[in-house]
């Protein structure tokens, strides 16, 4: 099988300016990504260590760049999905912890849990040695010289931007991971799609792998992430499953900001997204491309 490395940005808050910065972002991720799968490694490795990226980069709203809540603190959610054994572990509302997706895997294989919230996922973290930062550090503009406030102004239309990737590995493995900081000005205790097994992402084997994107409570009405692979089992092609998915959410919800990413079990790539951008990047043999 050849590898595939497929990486998304967010398609919420939409700065034109910074386009180039989304861009070269999802590139670095999925080339951390596809250094992973070009040595042998597996595809939830690979997965990742692409969202890793994404999460020290203050450019997302996930890690390093979250958005603040209506108490001016950070709440993250992260989960991720191996597609052979449906490999399942997420955690929500996470404080303190510069990377929610490695305890988010960390739950799935030393837990018999699947989703652990709030102080009990930060307590388990600590009791995995995982270091514990100030809540500063995770908050875009806590640097003077990366001070951008509009990025983090709660607007009442737009959504949070979720991080993602998906991997498909030389042994046919397919994996998901996905990120977020949340909606800017959430309520405190809020959870939206991103940990939440078939409406942030979803892998299977059988079907294909999707991470979504946008509107959480849009997304989790239609469970929109195993809605995009149960399409692409059906026979659609990935793209045409990508497009339709957004199209279901649109008829069942009404308008809402969203995107998604698609990867089959043979590598076919598929993406949609309903806002100006969404930053993403692919890496397979055949070479790289970034779109947004």
């Amino acid at each position: 099988m050849e590898p595939v490395i497929l990486v998304h940005g967010g398609a919420g808050n939409d700065f034109d300016e910074r386009v180039p910065q989304f861009r070269a972002g999802v590139e670095r991720a999925a080339q951390a990504g596809w250094a992973v799968l070009r040595a042998g490694g597996k595809a939830l490795d690979a997965a990742e260590a692409a969202v890793r990226v994404l999460e020290d980069d203050p450019t997302y709203d996930a890690g390093h760049g979250s958005f603040l809540n209506a108490n001016n603190e950070v709440e993250m959610d992260a989960m991720v999905m191996e597609g052979a054994r449906l490999g399942y572990g997420a955690v929500a509302g996470i404080q303190r912890v510069a990377n929610p997706v490695s305890v988010a895997r960390m739950v799935m294989e030393r837990t018999s849990h699947s989703l652990v919230v709030g102080a009990g996922a930060e307590q388990l973290a600590r009791s995995f040695g995982v270091p514990v930062c100030p809540m500063e550090e995770l908050v875009a503009g806590s640097s003077t010289h990366l001070l951008r406030p509009e990025d983090r102004v709660f607007r009442a239309d737009k959504a949070g931007d979720t991080v993602g990737a998906i991997a498909l590995d030389a042994d046919g493995l397919l994996a998901v991971a996905v990120s977020t900081g949340g909606t800017a000005g959430k309520l405190p205790g809020r959870v939206g799609d991103s940990p939440l097994i078939g409406c942030g992402a979803y892998a299977d084997n059988s079907l294909g792998a999707a991470a979504a994107t946008g509107h959480g409570e849009a997304l989790m009405k239609i469970l929109f992430s195993k809605t995009a692979c149960d399409l692409l089992g059906s026979g659609l092609a990935a793209q045409q499953a990508a497009e339709q998915v957004l199209e279901l959410l649109s008829r069942r919800t009404g308008p809402r900001e969203a995107g998604v990413i698609l990867l089959s079990p043979s590598g076919e790539v598929g993406s949609a997204f309903s806002t100006h951008h969404m930053a993403h990047a692919c890496i397979s043999v055949h070479g790289m491309w970034v779109r947004d």
